[in-house]
């Protein structure tokens, strides 16, 4: 995938602006979500300070050998067209079955409502279909990575 120009820009801002990260390699940088829709919402979610966390299935990860988020990670923001907006760094990280995600955590996401049962709904389906391609079904116990984030830049 051609990494859009704006993440490398929006890289250089921010080291020009904090130069103690100017040693670090550039961040990973993706969108969130499986659509565009999604994409969206959640880059507004996030640079509005409403969408403090995001959850990974633990199988998803695995599936797709990528490692789990570490406390310090920092991640570029984009859009489904790999524009980016702002960089994320990872708080905390916290592995929990499904059927035991909070209330508060769901409010952190953000997303819908805000509720227990929007995140516990889309998230099910946002499971399902992302396990669909491995031949695999979500349960109620399946490990989820619950990462906390806070927005530490973006587009000025």
């Amino acid at each position: 995938l051609m990494s859009h120009s704006s993440v490398s820009e929006l890289w250089e801002a921010f080291i020009a602006d904090h130069p103690e990260y100017q040693s670090q390699p550039q961040p990973p940088a993706d969108h969130f979500g499986d659509s565009e829709e999604v994409a969206a919402s959640c880059v507004e979610l996030v640079l509005s300070g409403k969408k403090r966390v995001t959850s990974h299935s633990l199988l998803g990860l695995q599936f797709r050998k990528e490692r789990l988020p570490k406390i310090g990670d920092l991640n570029i923001i984009t859009d489904w067209e790999g524009k980016a907006y702002g960089i994320t760094r990872t708080l905390k990280v916290r592995l929990k079955p499904f059927f035991s995600i909070s209330a508060e955590h769901a409010r952190l996401e953000g997303e819908g409502d805000g509720s227990l049962k929007y995140w516990k709904t889309s998230h099910w389906d946002y499971y399902t279909r992302e396990l669909e391609a491995f031949g695999k079904t979500p349960v109620e116990s399946m490990i989820i990575v619950c990462e906390e984030f806070e927005l530490i830049y973006k587009l000025p």
